[in-house]
């Protein structure tokens, strides 16, 4: 398998550090309802989290949630609430819009309001070392003590103190340094720290949540292309300089960005974004899903409302191929193999999803011809909806959900199969297995596969 590597603009073989794989997600600013962007990069690296573990690799996924930052103090004293109710009341959105898609839960989601101990004892580390300094109750990370600054990002400190001459900030010795530590202002929240009140910054609440669940190195890091620089070159920067473990990531992968009229990047700063809720009352999680993966995903990917209405004529040929049954005969005549093999081919190339459905669109074409020449493909249509499962592509339909679930809609049902997952990982399997009697007494069937469970009626 090879995966794309910011850090050496190569593809390279994907070696695993140890088991489970370790991986860290950047996740989102809970200060907005999620829009299709987080969509994106949310299902991208679940699913490189499902097709590792589809080829037998185990996986641990870690995706933060910031939830401390200017956005979300600023947006909270705008509509005159506590900024830790803004930030729950999205952490919820977002959660919500991901059950709504049939995105698995990470391994662990950390929060920064929750993890201000280690990010605390972080900060201390670096300060001991001489790399980091405080000053007026702030504490600043010194640049100059990365010797090799730049090296994911290739842009120089000159770069870093352009952004730093950007934020104003007088009480730093240089301005390339970055804050790891900002002293408390007038009616902004703050915590207690050797330096005084204050909250972290942002680029350190990554390294210390990374370490802290998933250890000093990580195999893979994964975020927008827009996290490059400056937060994930900052990040490198703190963390090799704290752990001396170099590389902090084996691999930086980034997903290309999701745009609005082909070049401006959807962004809730930009008020130009499309959220998940609204994108789900007029289209499945399938379909949305289909239409993320017949891009790339290191390219951009546009919003188009022509292009998900595509996806859905799209996803039904998928759909009728996984249900048509043959006018006679019980012949298996499809033979499923050769489809498999190059769905597994483009997914080992740098998880090269426009190619995989193509194999899954040629496999449904033949299931479709020998059912027309009426002759059974039981075994490849469940093929089909395995590697479908793989790419989090259910097959089952909103209305099919619903009915079989006694009014109970998709979302539910997502959100218990999810539960039995967890118990099942738990080795708790008389949780487990209530949860699969409720679902059967819901009318819904599931099936344990490779890249996870299916459901359907």
């Amino acid at each position: 398998m090879y995966l794309y590597n910011t850090l050496t603009r190569r593809k390279e073989p994907f070696l695993q550090i140890c088991d489970p794989v370790r991986m860290y997600v950047c996740g989102v600013t809970t200060y907005d309802e999620p829009h299709l962007g987080h969509a994106l990069a949310t299902v991208i690296f679940e699913v490189l989290q499902n097709y590792m573990q589809y080829r037998g690799i185990n996986v641990k996924r870690v995706q933060n949630f910031t939830d401390v930052d200017d956005k979300i103090i600023a947006r909270a004293a705008d509509l005159g609430i506590e900024s830790h109710e803004l930030a729950q009341e999205h952490v919820d959105s977002f959660f919500e819009a991901m059950d709504g898609l049939n995105v698995r839960r990470a391994e662990a989601h950390p929060r920064v309001s929750e993890e201000i101990d280690n990010i605390v004892e972080f900060i201390e580390e670096l300060v001991e070392t001489g790399a980091a300094y405080p000053a007026a109750g702030s504490v600043y990370f010194r640049v100059s003590e990365a010797r090799e600054y730049g090296k994911l990002s290739r842009r120089s400190i000159a770069a870093a103190a352009e952004v730093g001459r950007s934020e104003q900030d007088m009480t730093k010795e240089r301005q390339e340094d970055f804050a790891l530590w900002k002293a408390q202002k007038p009616g902004e929240p703050a915590w207690d720290s050797p330096w005084g009140p204050g909250r972290p910054g942002w680029h350190i609440e990554c390294s210390a949540m990374a370490r802290e669940h998933l250890g000093d190195q990580v195999d893979i890091h994964g975020g927008g292309l827009d996290l490059v620089f400056p937060h994930h070159e900052n990040e490198v920067a703190q963390s090799e300089t704290a752990t001396d473990v170099k590389p902090f990531a084996r691999f930086w992968v980034h997903n290309g960005l999701m745009t609005m009229g082909g070049d401006e990047k959807m962004s809730k700063s930009l008020g130009n974004f499309v959220t998940v809720r609204d994108i789900l009352k007029e289209h499945s999680a399938d379909s949305v899903r289909l239409w993320i993966f017949q891009s790339h995903y290191r390219k951009p990917a546009n919003y188009d409302a022509d292009s998900l209405s595509a996806a859905d004529r799209a996803l039904q040929r998928l759909r009728n191929a996984a249900e048509i049954q043959p006018n006679g005969g019980t012949v298996d005549a499809v033979d499923a193999a050769e489809f498999e093999a190059r769905f597994v081919e483009a997914m080992d190339d740098d998880l090269n999803t426009p190619r995989a459905l193509a194999s899954l669109f040629d496999l449904a074409g033949a299931i479709q011809r020998g059912a027309a020449a009426g002759k059974s493909a039981t075994d490849a249509q469940g093929i089909l909806r395995s590697l479908c499962g793989v790419l989090g592509i259910t097959l089952v339909t909103q209305s099919e959900a619903t009915e079989g679930g006694a009014g109970v809609d998709a979302e539910e049902i997502s959100r218990l199969v999810e539960e039995r997952d967890a118990a099942r990982g738990n080795r708790d399997f008389a949780t487990a297995d209530a949860i699969r009697d409720r679902l059967t007494a819901m009318g819904i069937e599931l099936e344990d596969r490779r890249g996870g469970t299916v459901w359907r009626r």
